[in-house]
This record gives C-alpha cells, sequence and structure tokens, in this order.
C-alpha cells in the first residue's frame, strides 16, 4: 500500500508526542510501521521509507526492549528516502507496551507492540479456545496501559457456542467480548467502534485464529496473506512479523505473528483477577495464602461452587510468574523461604525466634 501525504494524527501522533519532539532540533517525526533484522519501515508525514538505528542509539541500548518496536513514534533525520536510508536517532516515550518474556531466555523482554490504546485478544471458538491462556493474555493487556477487549474468532466452527460464551466473563472481568465470524460480510463489524482516527489497535493471539483476515475485511482487500485451518481444526501460522497498517478513516492497526508461548515479564493481576482480590479482602487474615487458613473467603468461594480451583491455580502461578521474574537462581530460592516463613515475618524473623526457643530450653 503506498503511502503519502500523511496526517500524522490520524496515525496516532498526540499533543504530548509533539511536544517531546520539540526537544530534538533538525529532527522529524515518525512511526515504526515494521522491522527487518536492523532495519526499519518508518511513516512520516511524507511517506514511508525505510530506516535504521544511529550508531549513537545503538550504543546506548543495554536491553532488547530498548530498541525500537513496531508503533513506536521516533526522530529521524527525514521525511523520505530521496538520499538514501533515513537514520533514528531517539525513541519518544511510550504511552503503553504490549511486551512478552522472549521464548527459552531467562529475562529478555520482547516487545510486541507500543503506543497502542486498544488490545484485541484473539481466540477462535474451535480448538484454540482455552481459559487458562485468556487469563494470562488479559494480565499482560491490563499491564501494558492499553485496554483489551476479547475478539472471540471462527464462530461458524464452533458447535458449543452457548457453553463457551457462559464461560467467558468468569476470567474477562470488565472486558468487552466480541463474536466474529470471516465467512458473512458483516461477520468483523463490531470491530468498528473501537476503530477510529488517531487510535491504535493491535491484534493478539495464538497462530491461526484469524486476525489477519479480519485485518483484510477492515480493509476491503486481501493485503496480508491468510491460510486455511488444517486438518485437527486449528489454524496455521502466516503471519512473520509485526505490522502496523493504516485503515481508512479508522486509524491503524498493527498485525502480530501468531504467539505459541506469551511468557510473562510483568502483569496486573488486580485486574484480571479482581474476583479473586475481592474475595480475599473477605479473608479473617490479611496475609492468607487461601490454602489452609481459617475462614478463608477464597476457599469457600470454591466450596460454593462460585470461584473454580482451576482458576485459583492459575492466579497462583502467574503470581509466582510475575514475583520471582528476573532474579537469578540464590534470588528465588530466597524469596521461597521468606515465602514458607511468611506468617513468622520473614526467614530473618523465623531464625530470631529458633535461637529465642534454643536459648530458653538452654537455661
Amino acid at each position: 500500500m503506498k503511502l503519502n501525504n500523511i496526517n500524522m494524527k490520524n496515525l496516532g501522533l498526540t499533543e504530548k508526542f509533539i511536544q517531546e519532539s520539540k526537544i530534538y532540533k533538525d529532527l522529524f517525526i515518525g512511526r515504526i510501521s515494521s522491522q527487518y533484522k536492523n532495519l526499519y519501515k518508518v511513516i512520516t508525514e511524507k511517506g514511508e521509507y525505510t530506516a535504521e538505528i544511529s550508531g549513537k542509539l545503538r550504543h546506548s541500548v543495554s536491553e532488547l526492549s530498548e530498541y525500537p518496536a513496531v508503533g513506536d513514534f521516533v526522530m529521524v533525520d527525514r521525511t523520505d528516502n530521496s538520499h538514501g536510508n533515513g537514520i533514528i536517532h531517539h525513541i519518544l516515550k511510550r504511552k503503553s507496551v504490549f511486551a512478552r518474556k522472549v521464548a527459552g531466555s531467562k529475562n529478555d523482554t520482547q516487545v510486541v507492540a507500543t503506543n497502542i490504546d486498544t488490545v484485541f485478544i484473539c481466540m477462535s471458538l474451535n480448538n484454540d479456545f482455552n481459559l487458562r491462556r485468556l487469563e494470562r493474555y488479559l494480565s499482560i493487556a491490563w499491564d501494558s496501559g492499553a485496554i483489551p477487549v476479547i475478539v472471540l474468532t471462527k464462530s461458524d466452527l464452533c458447535k458449543e457456542m452457548e457453553v463457551r460464551l457462559n464461560e467467558i466473563p468468569s476470567v474477562a472481568i470488565g472486558v468487552d467480548v466480541l463474536v466474529t465470524t470471516s465467512i458473512s460480510d458483516d461477520g468483523y463489524q463490531s470491530l468498528k467502534k473501537y476503530l477510529s482516527n488517531g487510535q491504535t489497535v493491535a491484534f493478539i493471539g495464538s497462530s491461526g485464529v484469524g486476525k489477519s483476515t479480519l485485518i483484510n475485511r477492515l480493509l476491503g482487500q486481501s493485503v496480508l496473506d491468510t491460510s486455511e485451518i488444517r486438518n485437527d481444526d486449528k489454524g496455521r501460522h502466516t503471519t512473520t512479523r509485526r505490522e502496523l497498517i493504516m485503515l481508512p478513516d479508522l486509524g491503524v492497526v498493527i498485525d502480530t505473528p501468531g504467539m505459541r508461548e506469551i511468557g510473562i515479564i510483568s502483569a496486573d493481576l488486580s485486574k484480571s483477577f479482581a474476583d479473586i482480590d475481592e474475595l480475599a479482602s473477605k479473608c479473617r487474615f490479611n496475609d492468607c495464602t487461601h490454602k489452609n487458613e481459617p475462614n478463608c473467603a477464597v476457599q469457600k468461594a470454591i466450596k460454593d461452587d462460585i470461584l473454580s480451583v482451576e482458576r485459583l491455580e492459575s492466579y497462583w502461578k502467574l503470581k509466582r510468574e510475575t514475583k520471582y521474574e528476573g532474579l537469578n537462581s540464590k534470588m528465588i530460592e530466597k524469596e521461597k523461604i521468606n515465602e514458607m516463613f511468611s506468617g513468622m515475618g520473614g526467614m530473618k524473623n523465623a531464625r530470631k525466634f529458633l535461637k529465642e526457643q534454643k536459648e530458653k530450653k538452654n537455661r
């Protein structure tokens, strides 16, 4: 799609970014639309062209997450490619970041998309449907600074629609849920109310759930590659890189590759598990672990079929991941010991207590 004479405000440029950009003299504002190894596509008011980061910026970067990412507003040295590749000198402060832990890595963060207003968490209603994975996506989405919306795809392939729709509210507290299909002309219309000039929406989800198909529908043409579903009723992975795409009078969307793993760097469990937090406030003890303590409101909710055991276990699992992320083995062990002795105020107080008991015994 050829771009020229772009209104950058339709692309999400706000007054806050404009004010920050004034710090950098003789440079121009652009927005990263895609990345190809060490090269980037940047959209400016004059069009889209290829750019690379400056040597100074490259040497100032200490982590993977500090490199430019799709969605970033950046300061570049030119507005077109009439004199070769542009040079990216600065990244403007991000207003939101959807990030995940790099697969197979201990600490590296992969920035999926930045400066997004809404995250469409796409999940198909066939074999991809998974409440535990949805909890994980919601926890990261709330933490990103954007607003999550659940987009259920391939409703035409679902034979248990009512059952699955009844399951969603138990994990999607305060989140809008949209049901879509790509086989009818109006099967995607519900998405449009979240799209407008100046807004950025990121499509996130597993491989083959139909993200690219929905974007093609919104564009009114087949710009993104798509594939048919496999024999096992699961979608095929098609999108290979993150890409920012302008929609006519509907702002921009960011298409992302399917995620087979969604490792957590940080998460907002207070929103994604607001029901458990509310129940926990009614427990007898402020530091209740919701396991064996008396008068535990969370355990009572499980007995009364208000809360599922699976959801509580998912909450514990995500809580452990976010708590220990970035810690080395010794630090993790220390955290586990402190947690073990939390009822005594941590390991330090436990040692003090044991010492006092020993002294009493020897008197």
